[in-house]
């Protein structure tokens, strides 16, 4: 048997806690200033009982972790609203990926060392109302990984064990373990898609081409079998790799053509809520519009009549509790949800992933979904 770890590397990001004078309870992108990045060595002090201690071997960068560690230029504040709280000794960032358990606390029963896990990204209590009422995405005492506790950018990662996704107890190809990575995005689409209750006869819309819009545009056309998939972006790179499996894609430039065949299903995944006001006049009676992007801005809607008139619901749809990931990893495995089509890169390192942080809109520009390979770390 290997020896214990005793000790990780692990990205651990910074700033500085001053909030926006004047606001009360201040999101991130009101509090924290000037964000740090830094990889560095990170003790592991006794497992508690309800963790596991898990190998990290692949993660996935999401946008709120480039948000979090880009500031606009004027201010100094991060650009995520998401919630997070970053202490004095720094947040371990990191919310998607996949690792192997070497440890299990004394409470945790469901996981046995060598486990392939995943992971979600929410803890809820699992005990409040919300919880018990069927919706832990909402529960009022959740907490994010890699956002308001430790996550899971580090070669060895402590993480609650409710939060991982039992993957396999057998070793798996490469591939399988790549793709186990991107079970959180995807699940977070998968629950998008169900939320506006996808049909055959639908013309879906999704705007914004990172992740999870890949993700849910795939999920509309090939696991709700949408009549019309049409995605808008403004990236070429996530364009050209849109047109495997959308029937159109645009730039924003074009939107106002795209809307000329009217839409029923909106699957905003951008983070700009100006466009849906454009958007509201081409959305049909009985339409669907879900909410996933966040940036801290507000949401203005002229066509308000045209809502009320039409009985178009709006929603947000925040996390993927209670199921999709599950999902998001059976329809991957009988081929309809390839998890891997939207990667477009792999970092070798935590050191590499530590670069590319230094300067994060390098990871869009070039790039759709990127993982890290941290198993050679």
């Amino acid at each position: 048997m290997s020896a214990r770890p005793t000790g990780r590397q692990a990205i651990v990001l910074r700033a500085t806690d001053e909030p926006v004078a004047g606001t009360t309870n201040p999101p991130p992108h009101q509090r924290y200033r000037h964000p740090q990045i830094s990889l560095e060595p990170r003790g592991l002090g006794p497992l508690a009982p309800e963790n596991v201690r898990v190998e990290m071997l692949y993660a996935g960068l999401c946008g709120t972790d480039i948000h979090l560690t880009e500031c606009d230029r004027d201010t100094g504040y991060v650009r995520s609203s998401a919630p997070a709280h970053l202490p004095p000794e720094g947040r371990i960032l990191g919310h998607e990926g996949v690792g192997r358990v070497l440890e299990s606390g004394t409470d945790v029963h469901h996981l046995q060392t060598d486990d392939i896990v995943a992971f979600a990204s929410i803890q809820a209590c699992w005990v409040c109302d919300t919880c018990k009422q069927g919706a832990p995405n909402q529960c009022p005492e959740a907490r994010l990984l890699g956002t308001e506790i430790d996550g899971l950018f580090a070669t060895v990662a402590d993480i609650p064990a409710v939060l991982a996704l039992h993957v396999s107890s057998t070793p798996l190809a490469d591939e399988e373990i790549q793709a186990a990575a991107c079970l959180e995005p995807a699940g977070c689409a998968l629950l998008a898609c169900e939320k506006t209750a996808i049909r055959p006869s639908d013309r879906v819309l999704v705007l914004g081409g990172g992740p999870i819009g890949q993700y849910a545009a795939l999920a509309a056309s090939r696991r709700y079998n949408a009549a019309h998939v049409q995605l808008i972006e403004p990236l070429r790179v996530r364009r050209e790799l849109a047109r495997q499996w959308c029937d159109e894609v645009a730039t924003p430039d074009q939107l106002d053509h795209a809307l000329r065949g009217g839409v029923d299903v909106v699957l905003e995944c951008s983070g700009d809520l100006s466009v849906l006001d454009t958007v509201f006049p081409a959305i049909r009676p009985e339409g669907r519009v879900a909410l996933l992007g966040r940036n801290g801005q507000p949401l203005h809607l002229k066509n308000v009549d045209h809502m009320i008139t039409n009985a178009i619901q709006l929603v947000g749809s925040r996390g993927h509790l209670g199921g999709p990931q599950a999902q998001a990893l059976a329809l991957h495995r009988n081929g309809i949800l390839p998890l891997l089509a939207p990667v477009t890169g792999t970092l070798s390192s935590l050191d590499e992933l530590a670069e590319l942080l230094q300067d994060p809109a390098r990871a869009v520009q070039g790039h759709c979904k990127l993982l890290i390979d941290l198993s050679a770390t």
